[in-house]
C-alpha cells in the first residue's frame, strides 16, 4: 500500500507560516534531503561550496520576493535543517547546474536524468461540464515519500492548494481565484547561461495571483535558468501553454478545447529558433502527448473526470509509457511516475493519487473558493 500525502493546513505571515509547515513536514523534507544529498556527495559538494552558490542566488530570490526568503527561513527553522538546505529543495537543479563548473553541469545531468511529465488540460467546450486540468509527474520513485499538499490561508491573496516536494513552495495546484498551473520538463541550447528565478518560486508567484493576467505575465517575463513548460488555466474556461527558454517564451494553444503537453517543444516558432536538446533523454515524450491526445480527442464535449485518469493510466510501451512504473534510467536511478494530479478548479477539487502504475487509489483535498 502506498502512503498518501499528508494534508497541511498553514497560515499567518511568512515566516510563521514556515515554521508551521516545517515542523508538520519534517520528517519528509528530511527524507528530501536524503534523497538529494546522495547527489551532493557524488559531485563533491560539501556545506560551504553549497552556501556560497545560495549566496550567489540570495539577490535573485530577493528581488523577485523576498517574504520567500523569510517563508524558506522559517521552514528551516521548524524542521530543524538548515537554511541552505531549504533553499535547495526550492532551486537544486538550477543552483547546482550554475555552479562556476561545466564539468558539474554535466555530472548532474548524467546523475539525475530528466524531469518527466504529462500535462493535459480539457476546456468546458471539451467537457461539457467543468474545466479539468491534470498531469502525471515523473521523477524519482523516492520521491512518493517526500510528497505533500499544502493549504495556504493568506490575508494577503487567494488561498492555495498545491501538491510539492515537502520544503518547497509550490509545484502543482491551483488558488481559490480559480487558476491553476502544472509543469513539465524542456530543455534546449540556452539552458544554464543565466541566473534565473528557480521554478519553484515562479509557480507559487503564480498562485498567489488572483487575476490570470498576472499570472500569465509572471511566467511570460521572468528570466530563467534553463528550459520549462508551464500550463496555465483558469476555472472560467481560459488555457495557454508557455514553452519557455529562459529568455523567450512561446505560446501553445487547444485545439477544440484540448491541450496535452509532454516534454519536448511543440510551438512552430520555438522549433525554429531553439534546439531542442531533451529528447535524446526523453524519446518517450515523442508520442506520450500523442498518446493522451488519442485517447480523449474522440470524446472532445464529453470528456470526464475518469476519462482523463485512464488516458494518463496509459501503459503503452511501458516501461516508456505515459503512467510510467518504477524502472532504471540510465543513470542508475529509479524512476517511476511519482503521481497523478488532477485539478477540477471551479469545484475546488485536488485529486492525488501516488505511484499510480502501481496504485490507482485517489485522495481527495479540497479548497474553498473565493
Amino acid at each position: 500500500m502506498v502512503e498518501p500525502c499528508p494534508l497541511i493546513e498553514v497560515s499567518g505571515p511568512p515566516r510563521e507560516r514556515g515554521r508551521q509547515y516545517g515542523a508538520a513536514a519534517a520528517a519528509r523534507i528530511r527524507r528530501g534531503l536524503e534523497v538529494y544529498g546522495a547527489h551532493l556527495d557524488d559531485l563533491a559538494l560539501n556545506g560551504e561550496s553549497i552556501a556560497a552558490i545560495v549566496g550567489e542566488f540570495l539577490p535573485t530570490i530577493a528581488a523577485f520576493d523576498a517574504s520567500y526568503i523569510d517563508e524558506m527561513r522559517g521552514i528551516a527553522e521548524g524542521a530543524g535543517v538548515t537554511f541552505e538546505d531549504i533553499v535547495l529543495l526550492n532551486a537544486r537543479t538550477e543552483i547546482l547546474k550554475l555552479a562556476q563548473r561545466p564539468d558539474l553541469r554535466r555530472r548532474l545531468m548524467e546523475r539525475e536524468g530528466p524531469d518527466g511529465c504529462t500535462g493535459v488540460v480539457a476546456l468546458q467546450q471539451a467537457t461539457g461540464g467543468d474545466l479539468i486540468h491534470a498531469q502525471n509527474w515523473d521523477w524519482k520513485m523516492e520521491c512518493a515519500e517526500t510528497a505533500v499538499v499544502l493549504r495556504i490561508r493568506r490575508d494577503d491573496g487567494p488561498d492555495i492548494l498545491t501538491f510539492t516536494e515537502a520544503g518547497a513552495l509550490a509545484r502543482s495546484g491551483f488558488n481559490a481565484a480559480g487558476i491553476s498551473i502544472t509543469a513539465n520538463y524542456l530543455e534546449s541550447d540556452r539552458d544554464y547561461r543565466q541566473l534565473g528565478m528557480p521554478l519553484a518560486l515562479l509557480r507559487r508567484k503564480v498562485l498567489e495571483t488572483p487575476h490570470l493576467a498576472e499570472a500569465m505575465r509572471t511566467v511570460y517575463v521572468t528570466p530563467k535558468s534553463a528550459s520549462n513548460n508551464i500550463m496555465i488555466s483558469h476555472k472560467a474556461g481560459v488555457t495557454l501553454d508557455f514553452e519557455c527558454a529562459p529568455d523567450e517564451t512561446f505560446l501553445v494553444q487547444h485545439d477544440r478545447g484540448l491541450l496535452v503537453h509532454a516534454n519536448h517543444w511543440l510551438s512552430p516558432v520555438a522549433l525554429g529558433k531553439v534546439r531542442d536538446t531533451g529528447i535524446a533523454q526523453t524519446p518517450d515524450s515523442l508520442y506520450r502527448d500523442i498518446r493522451v491526445r488519442d485517447s480523449l480527442t474522440p470524446k472532445i464535449g464529453r470528456i470526464t473526470v475518469d476519462d482523463v485518469k485512464a488516458a494518463l493510466f496509459d501503459d503503452f510501451a511501458t516501461p516508456w509509457s505515459v503512467c510510467r512504473p518504477p524502472r532504471q534510467t540510465r543513470s542508475n536511478n529509479l524512476s517511476a511516475t511519482v503521481a497523478m494530479i488532477v485539478l477540477q478548479p471551479a469545484a475546488g477539487i485536488m485529486e492525488v493519487a501516488l505511484l499510480p502504475a502501481l496504485n490507482r487509489e485517489f485522495t481527495t483535498y479540497r479548497l474553498d473558493l473565493d
